[in-house]
């Protein structure tokens, strides 16, 4: 083999298979207790590489950096001190980027990063240097499109090699300890690497800068377009070829939840009146609740399912995802009136205000998948279990509704082997006499299951996921009238505003971990959080919500828009140490900045009349609509925008008269309601009514004459004459098909 091809080759071997997943497909797993870390004090008093029995990771605030803080390797968080050694000693760069419930990243640790013959290949030939993706997305974020781009896969563990210029020249995913199965392993890695650096080192940096440059032209670019209905229907049509009418969901295993598809066909079904789509958002929704997907005992989802069918999960539970099928599920009680859907809802939020809220207000970021050592262990019952809790006959009811059985319906994935555990799911709805009882009996194994080895607890709360964790309990509890979620979502954004600025400019920081925040705030930071602002402004009409809605946006028009090619990146302008600037505006397990952007800043424009905004948006859609025609389905959260933006939308004005009653009634009426193309303001007599009329200056002349409330429905420029009739209004709001 000539030294001269060392890069494709090692770009060739990220090719080959072996066990790594998709950037969605990912496997939780913490097979060992959490850290055992010294205090702060003690940590404070370590010397700078944390000494003999720790690396310089022990200094982190990231649960997965902490995870390696023992490691033998010698590794460096992300930041100058690591770069600055590199081109010091000349030395290639070895980046690992994963996260605190990765499986495959536990695989790869206990394999090579707790070896000790391994750890001194790695810390001869590189300088090593360990991301969480979770807290750097924007780093993950360029080394996975380099990934993605050479390997056409992705996926975690990230296995990274650069120049000291941070330049990448190879990329994959897991490797394991020595090569096998033609996969290329970290012994050899680290043994070819340092000879071909020595000897080769001109052709490495060229290759490498070109693949740079091919990067950052792509990247960050822009592809104009037009973002109409066409391309609307055009996502809509890709999204129905994908449903999966026998079992819901898009596509075969395995199968992801992704709710802003239901959100776009529940919108697109209620407007063009069509059965087959509102088909399709309820099929889906019930297959999943059904599920094993779906925690039956302590409520939430479980990350994906590895079938088509939603029966065995994977069993990780991440924030984004309980706040977005939160939402998707409200959304669904209130078009398609399934009870069963607002239940479920209510039953993800209770997980996520009771097994991922904190103190201060916040949400942390996820469970694992695995306990002592084995995927699932604290979701499986065996039917003996089931019996022991609930008595023979109870329990055998139960076993026989959620599938427990003898010899148990679970396998492990890689294998095959059943292990005599059950996930619970329900082939059908619950029978009248077990559905009565059911709240019962699930308390009672809930409070079984609860003495059991939990799984880990990612603690550090992230901002863009509590944007969006803000956005499902405001929507939520104005749909369902429940002020109890609506003050959760309130503490959360008092925690997001207070705890996760800096003090010194108020600049958003993007981490927050026992009292520490960090790592400026990228743009799904800002538009998640403004996202959230705007349904709790509509939620509680607290014009300071607004204001802070407002003042997110305009720091993000300032410190991300492309002011060349037009949308967002994801980092902000100037930020160190990332080699290309990306733009994301596909819309996978999370909508992407720029689609969720898009949505905020033509709501924001409805709310207060600022045209800037709506200018800004429409600039934003047209930059970027090239790149979604490539395959709208992929972007539906970017249609659901560009269908707003189409029109017709509405603004609605509630002003207070003298019955504070009928007020409040009338607001809570029109909250409740499905009405995506609408937005709403509250209007008070008196001061507050005031500080609404400086937010939303068209409001201020919008009063009521007597007791009733007086309601102002306006679109494109002009007011209806006001009217006390609620139903009335809500009548206007439906559009006509098209």
């Amino acid at each position: 083999m000539q030294r001269s091809a060392l890069i494709a080759v090692l770009l060739v071997a990220s090719c080959r298979g072996g066990p790594a997943r998709p950037a969605q497909e990912v496997t939780m797993q913490h097979d060992r207790p959490g850290p055992i870390l010294p205090s702060p004090a003690e940590i404070a008093a370590l010397p700078a590489d944390g000494g003999p029995e720790f690396n310089r990771l022990v200094f982190s605030h990231s649960p997965y950096l902490l995870q390696h803080a023992r490691n033998p390797v010698d590794w460096y968080p992300w930041g100058d001190e690591a770069f600055e050694r590199a081109r010091r000693e000349d030395k290639p760069i070895f980046l690992s980027i994963g996260y605190a419930t990765c499986h495959w990243c536990h695989v790869m640790e206990h394999e090579s990063f707790e070896d000790e013959e391994v750890a001194k290949l790695l810390n001869e030939a590189f300088v090593c240097v360990k991301v969480d993706r979770e807290e750097r997305p924007d780093v993950d974020q360029t080394y996975m499109t380099v990934l993605q781009a050479v390997t056409g896969r992705g996926g975690w563990p990230m296995t990274i090699v650069l120049t000291p210029d941070l330049e990448p020249f190879f990329a994959d995913t897991y490797l394991p300890r020595d090569s096998r199965q033609g996969r290329l392993g970290v012994t050899e890695l680290a043994q070819r690497v340092p000879e071909a650096w020595r000897t080769n080192r001109a052709a490495i940096a060229d290759g490498a800068g070109k693949l740079v440059e091919r990067m950052r032209a792509s990247a960050s670019a822009s592809l104009p377009g037009v973002a109409d209905l066409a391309l609307v229907e055009k996502g809509v049509a890709q999204l129905m070829e994908m449903y999966d009418p026998r079992n819901g969901g898009f596509g075969d295993a395995p199968k992801f939840p992704v709710p802003h598809n239901l959100s776009l066909l529940l919108q697109r079904g209620v407007e063009r009146d069509d059965e087959s789509l509102l088909d399709a958002v309820r099929t889906t929704l019930v297959a999943m609740r059904r599920g094993g997907v779906y925690d039956h005992v302590g409520f939430g989802f479980h990350r994906y399912s590895t079938d088509e069918r939603w029966f065995l999960p994977h069993f990780e539970k991440m924030l984004y995802d309980q706040a977005l099928l939160a939402t998707a599920y409200t959304e669904g009680w209130q078009v398609l009136g399934d009870a069963s859907f607002r239940e479920t809802a209510l039953e993800v939020l209770e997980y996520v205000a009771r097994d991922l809220g904190t103190p201060e207000g916040g949400f942390t970021s996820a469970e694992d998948a695995d306990s002592e050592g084995e995927e699932g262990l604290f979701y499986l019952w065996r039917p003996e279990e089931v019996r022991a809790v609930l008595g023979d006959e109870v329990g055998a009811r139960v076993c026989s509704w959620f599938g427990v059985e003898e010899g148990g319906n679970f396998f492990e994935e890689s294998t095959g082997r059943r292990t005599g555990e059950s996930v619970l799911y329900l082939e059908h709805d619950l029978d009248p006499f077990v559905a009565e009882r059911w709240p019962t009996w699930r308390a009672e194994l809930f409070e079984a299951r609860e003495r059991r080895v939990h799984p880990l607890l990612d603690d550090k709360v992230l901002l863009d996921w509590n944007g969006l964790a803000i956005a499902a309990f405001a929507r939520a509890g104005a749909a369902f009238g429940d002020p109890r979620l609506v003050d959760a979502a309130s503490r959360a954004a008092d925690f997001a505003l207070r705890e996760l600025r800096d003090p010194s400019d108020g600049r958003l920081l993007h981490r927050w971990r026992a009292g520490e925040a960090g790592v400026d705030g990228l743009l799904e930071d800002h538009a998640f959080l403004a996202s959230g602002l705007l349904e709790l402004y509509e939620a509680t009409g607290d014009s300071v919500r607004l204001v802070a809605a407002g003042d997110v946006v305009d720091r993000a028009l300032v410190r991300f828009w492309d002011d060349e090619q037009g949308g967002f990146t994801t980092a902000p302008k100037g930020t160190k140490h990332l080699v290309f600037a990306s733009k994301e505006v596909h819309d996978g397990a999370l909508p992407s900045g720029n689609s969720v952007m898009a949505d905020v800043l033509l709501r924001l424009a409805r709310i207060t009349g600022e045209s800037r905004y709506e200018d800004r948006a429409r600039d934003l859609l047209a930059a970027l609509a090239g790149l979604v025609e490539r395959f709208p389905a992929g972007h539906s959260r970017f249609l659901l925008a560009t269908r707003f933006a189409a029109g017709p939308t509405f603004e609605i004005v509630v002003a207070e008269g003298t019955d504070r009653a009928a007020y409040e009634d009338a607001l809570a009426r029109l909250r409740a309601a499905y009405r995506p193309h609408a937005v709403l303001v509250a209007r008070p007599r008196g001061p507050l009514g005031d500080e609404v009329a400086r937010a939303v200056p068209y409001s201020a002349e919008m009063r009521a004459e007597g007791a009733a409330p007086a309601i102002f429905l306006c679109s494109d420029f002009a007011c209806r004459a006001p009217t006390e009739d609620v139903d009335a209004v809500l009548d206007a709001l439906r559009l006509r098909k098209e």
